[in-house]
């Protein structure tokens, strides 16, 4: 493309991600009011409550809501950078410039020899298909740290293990972006950075890890892939509870352990396939890190009792990265995790009532929205696994061999 197709180009994408942006802030400012439930309550209720106790020096430790690492502090904390603003706006206003910074990050890398802007627009189009969710949760600044591990990649190994080790401490699945990674310093920096990060909050703040019992604890909420199977039981004579428990709506009653702990068994199916994967690959592109990055989260959402619409902007950062490299073989992927954060707006917030009395419209939204994760996950994992272990190497003359093409198996 020529300079001039390029200039319009970025034009049109700018001009694309600013007026979204400024729909969602006036959804979320309520300028405007989006349909379902009012979203920004997790902020001006929850995340404000968290703030008074945090920046006293101590975790929420009688809060069984409060299930994260002990570095989410700082995202809870952050609204304080703005003093001349109340804590749900500048809470915004940060997310908005997270929202920024990624956009920044896709483009700069999108510009580069062998790359494209189609990333770029994975991001633009995606976010603000989750609707005021995306601005009222802080999974969006979680994202712009993965989004910038992923691209400090083989360049940068340990810029990607640090940030990618930071990031596990504020949200734990950052830690899955390191599965891709061949070089020992990244693993190495990401060890240190988590430690470092840890330990510093364990000797400052009481509590730093009381999270991991609140976590253990959890049930299974209405939006999982396991709910459906108690959706569709309410139908035919199941007796049990949607209730608000640890910071959700989950199941309660007969036979829901039963599906969490089938939940947990595919979990660890899926961890299962990541390890034989990493032993069994023998080519590591430049993409590939991003690819299975996108593939593990993919798997890690998929299977979790838990699947909450904000998770769905970690997916789009991460196909939004995969499909920065031009020699990237994740679009389909892509594209149906772009359909999925479609459909997870109509279920939550606007057709949330249906999903919490598993009418069969509450019921189809979810069995879409979750199909198609699934999809997105096969087809991923199956793009991985092709383009890594059972694929025939490209043969190339000299001249057109790359190094940004082809990154050793180890350091």
């Amino acid at each position: 493309m020529d300079r001039t197709g390029v200039r319009r180009a970025l034009a049109l994408l700018l001009l694309t991600w600013g007026a979204s942006r400024l729909v969602l802030l006036l959804f979320v400012l309520k300028v405007f009011v989006f349909p379902g439930a009012d979203v920004t309550t997790d902020v001006s209720v929850i995340y404000q409550g968290w703030y008074e106790v945090l920046r006293h020096g101590t975790f929420p430790l009688d809060d069984v809501t409060w299930q994260y690492p002990p570095a989410a502090a700082l995202a809870i904390l952050a609204p304080a950078l703005l003093p001349f603003l109340d804590y749900p706006t500048a809470f915004f206003v940060l997310a908005f410039l997270a929202d920024l910074v990624v956009l920044s990050l896709l483009l700069y890398a999108g510009l580069r020899p062998g790359r494209t802007l189609r990333g770029a627009w994975v991001w633009v189009i995606g976010v603000p298909l989750l609707g005021p969710t995306v601005y009222s949760r802080y999974d969006l600044l979680v994202t712009a740290v993965a989004v910038a591990a992923l691209l400090a990649g083989s360049r940068h190994p340990r810029l990607m293990g640090a940030l990618a080790g930071f990031g596990a401490m504020v949200k734990v699945w950052p830690a899955l972006l390191l599965l891709g990674a061949v070089r020992r310093r990244a693993w190495a920096a990401a060890a240190l950075t988590a430690a470092g990060v840890g330990a510093l909050f364990a000797v400052a703040m009481p509590g730093a890890f009381a999270f991991l019992t609140f976590q253990r604890d959890r049930g299974t909420e209405v939006e999982s892939l396991g709910a459906l199977v108690l959706h569709v039981a309410r139908h035919y004579g199941w007796h049990g509870e949607v209730l608000l428990n640890y910071g959700s709506i989950e199941f309660l009653g007969p036979q829901v352990k039963a599906v969490s702990t089938a939940a947990l068994l595919l979990t660890a199916l899926a961890f299962g396939w990541l390890l034989l994967w990493r032993l069994s690959a023998v080519r590591f592109r430049s993409h590939t890190p991003a690819d299975a990055a996108f593939t593990a989260v993919l798997m890690f959402t998929v299977t979790s009792r838990v699947i909450s619409p904000q998770y769905l902007v970690w997916l789009v950062g991460l196909a939004a990265v995969c499909l920065c490299f031009r020699a990237g073989r994740m679009t389909w992927p892509a594209v149906l995790v772009l359909l999925a954060t479609f459909v997870t707006v109509l279920e939550f917030p606007v057709g949330f009532s249906h999903v919490v009395v598993s009418d069969w419209y509450g019921i189809t939204l979810l069995a879409l929205r979750n199909g198609l994760l699934v999809a997105a996950t096969v087809w991923a994992a199956r793009v991985l696994w092709r383009s890594t272990v059972t694929e025939a190497p490209e043969t190339r003359l000299p001249a057109q061999a790359s190094r940004s093409e082809e990154t050793p198996v180890s350091s």
